[in-house]
């Protein structure tokens, strides 16, 4: 029920943002996305004949869709020079500073926030809304089925085995956030149930362990995690070293789209349909 209305509440809020037409965005055939979130949205849905330009982080390695912004041009989320290439549609959820949105749209371009999601639900929601609003209602209904079906086939029942979240700067999460409903969604408890972002649990973790160990970001090269990360204490060592673990990709997790979908799979494998180890 929780989550059914916080769909309504998403879905009320969409109508309210909707200010700009329908009509006027669906047409857009010169679309910019500002940042690597709205980036993934833009390559999924779009046809790149309609693609003007994406964000310099497009191809980056924590974009899951970088091998579709291969050969697509790519713009920093500056106005001076997002007007340059007069774009007929902006997509963002971050990009540019605070004022993007209301100085854009005085400029005469109109600009499709994306909304953020804090579940599974809300990314289908998400994922329609846009697809809607750029004239492709179509494609964003195959790419939320997909959803369903994947969710479906996985039919994973809830267990007592519980999962911690650990990146390699010693950031673990509780409820309230994306991280947590992919553990439920894969059948695990969650260790940390504080909720939000916050230090992983030592001391903790000394006397009482996870079965399960969801590390995210082991491999990204951008990281570089000082020298008083959680991570480097040998109680957190111990956990990579002796329970299962399950790599999950950075571009599985940092935006909240459809890929999410691979982040539960990779940790429902994890997770026996008996609960035993």
């Amino acid at each position: 029920m929780k989550h059914i209305a916080t769909t309504v509440m998403l879905l009320a809020s969409l109508a309210g943002n909707s200010a700009i037409a329908a009509s006027e965005t669906s047409r857009a055939q010169r679309v910019v996305s500002l940042d690597y979130c709205a980036d993934q949205f833009v390559l999924k849905l779009l046809p790149r004949s309609r693609i003007l330009a994406v964000s310099p982080d497009a191809d980056k390695d924590f974009s899951y869709m970088r091998d579709s912004a291969d050969g697509v041009r790519q713009v920093r989320p500056i106005a001076e020079d997002i007007l340059t290439i007069e774009p007929d549609l902006i997509v963002r959820a971050y990009g540019g500073d605070r004022h993007a949105t209301i100085f854009f749209e005085r400029a005469g371009i109109p600009v499709l926030q994306i909304p953020f999601a804090n579940n599974l639900e809300e990314v289908r929601t998400t994922i329609q809304f846009l697809a809607d609003q750029m004239g492709v209602p179509e494609r964003g209904a195959e790419i939320v089925s997909e959803m369903d079906r994947r969710l479906d086939k996985l039919s994973v029942a809830q267990t007592n085995r519980q999962a911690i979240y650990m990146t390699p700067t010693g950031v673990t999460t509780g409820p309230g956030t994306m991280l947590h409903e992919i553990m439920l969604a894969a059948g695990f408890r969650n260790f940390e149930q504080r909720p939000g972002w916050r230090s992983i649990p030592l001391e903790r973790l000394a006397y009482e362990q996870p079965d399960v160990i969801a590390a995210a970001f082991f491999n990204a090269e951008a990281i570089h995690p000082s020298l008083w990360s959680p991570m480097r204490h040998p109680v957190a060592k111990r956990q990579m070293q002796n329970k299962p673990t399950v790599m999950l990709h950075g571009a599985w997790t940092s935006c909240s789209g459809w890929y999410l979908l691979d982040a539960v799979e990779a940790l429902a494998a994890a997770n026996p349909e008996d609960g035993t180890p």
